[in-house]
């Protein structure tokens, strides 16, 4: 077994990865040698395809950053960072993106993470401000990159581009086709690998249609919920305004659940995709934005409350559930006028129950700490403190996600009040910090 083969055997155990597929396997394999054009569905695995190859470039003599990762959202970007915090590689890496001081970041570019993942506008602000050494660059990878061009970032890329003097190496990954690769992205004779024909991103997808009239769309959608139940669902509407209409409609129906869209503030955003993996809430009513590129749980069931405009985005949304080889539904509320020529001709409709049986709360509710890593605080502290001090049981302990200032924690539902009772004059790590139920 070669040096290269053994540290993938690692990093694959340190995810718990039985093996790559083909996907993965051919992307590493032609970032060896060349450019990289990838082209492959939503969930099929290009984190870890352009991650492996980036690690392999890595060296540990050398100084400055050596790779950057450009992401169209914050999400994407931590998703990204946090799969290779799991590939316990030993090397620094660091995420920059908006929403929070910039002078955080700089603080922590003063020693220069090997691997820098980051949003546009937020990697350009820095290297504008010489918190960067574009020179020590030499792997590029431009995930996303179609969604990145839609979102408008083609200015800020190819101005961060412009600055990188030492490329050696780039890959570009894209869920859509392109007609053309743009001149800026310096990518030259790439090999193209196409897997936007594999289907192993929706193996075994069903799709059903419910009749609707357009003024009872809302009482619709409230009765699929209720027949669906507390399973993990999407509601995709096509505008932020309809997915803030919907929500306060469902709320005055007692339907507890989360909202995700462009409009919203980053840390509400977090919250919200940190609620819905940690099952605090089964149901996320959302824009687009969450179509791809983010770090939530597999989806059983897909709700269009409003269609897409194109073929793609619908796709894109479908690939929310059924992912490798699990099974998934999504559900099509439609109304006479509603049926684009990109929907089969024939659909399988669904009858909704006359009567509405509202779905109970999840057994889980989140708790908020007012601690994180950059306090020093970990996994095991908060575990410790939550049994020793807060009285509970492992099987009362869910997800736990620590962040830089802040960690979160899926506790039973029935036991949060008390846990917070318990814990209100705790000390973690010696500080004396706050802890409530997340709102």
């Amino acid at each position: 077994m070669t040096g290269s083969e053994e540290s993938i055997k690692k990093v694959l155990e340190n995810l718990n990865i039985q093996a790559l597929n083909s996907m993965q396997q051919a992307a590493i394999g032609a970032a060896q040698q060349n450019d990289v054009v990838l082209l492959s569905p939503t969930g099929s695995g290009k984190t870890l395809a352009f991650l492996i190859p980036v690690l392999q470039r890595l060296l540990a003599s050398t100084s400055g950053v050596q790779a950057l990762v450009l992401v169209p959202s914050r999400e994407l970007a931590l998703q990204i960072e946090q799969v290779f915090r799991q590939m316990s590689t030993g090397f620094k890496v660091l995420c920059s993106y908006g929403g929070h001081p910039t002078y955080i970041e700089k603080n922590s570019l003063v020693e220069p993470p090997a691997l820098l993942i980051g949003t546009p506008g937020r990697i350009a602000y820095h290297l504008r401000h010489q918190n960067i050494d574009p020179s020590t660059i030499h792997t590029l990878v431009l995930d996303e990159f179609d969604k990145a061009l839609e979102l408008g970032f083609q200015e800020d890329m190819s101005f961060i581009i412009n600055q990188l003097t030492g490329m050696q190496r780039r890959v570009l990954t894209s869920a859509t086709r392109m007609s053309a690769i743009p001149e800026f992205t310096g990518i030259n004779h790439p090999q193209e690998l196409d897997f936007l024909s594999e289907t192993t991103s929706a193996p075994d997808l069903l799709l059903k249609a419910v009749r609707s009239e357009s003024t009872e769309k809302p009482e619709t959608l409230f009765s699929l919920i209720c027949k669906i139940g507390n399973k993990a669902t999407l509601v995709f509407c096509n505008h932020r305004e309809a997915v803030e209409r919907i929500s306060e409609l469902l709320w005055n129906r007692g339907l507890e659940h989360d909202i995700f869209h462009g409009g919203m503030e980053q840390p509400d955003r977090e919250r919200a995709l940190l609620k819905f993996r940690n099952g605090s809430h089964r149901l996320l009513i959302t824009t687009d934005l969450a179509s791809r590129g983010l770090d939530i749980p597999e989806i059983e069931y897909i709700i269009h409350y409003q269609l897409p405009p194109s073929q793609e985005a619908f796709t894109h949304r479908n690939g929310r559930t059924a992912r490798m080889h699990a099974k998934g539904t999504a559900y099509l509320i439609l109304t006479d006028d509603e049926v684009p020529a990109y929907l089969p001709q024939e659909l399988d409709y669904e009858e909704l129950p006359e009567q509405d049986l509202l779905p109970p709360p999840t057994e889980w509710s989140t708790l908020y700490i007012g601690a994180g890593k950059k306090d020093k605080v970990n996994k095991i502290d908060i575990v410790g403190l939550l049994l020793q001090k807060g009285n509970l049981k492992k099987e009362e302990l869910g997800l736990i996600e620590v962040q830089d200032h802040t960690s979160f924690v899926a506790v039973r539902r029935e036991k949060i009040k008390q846990v917070v009772q318990l814990l209100r004059n705790e000390k973690i790590k010696g500080k004396r910090v706050k802890i409530d139920i997340s709102k």
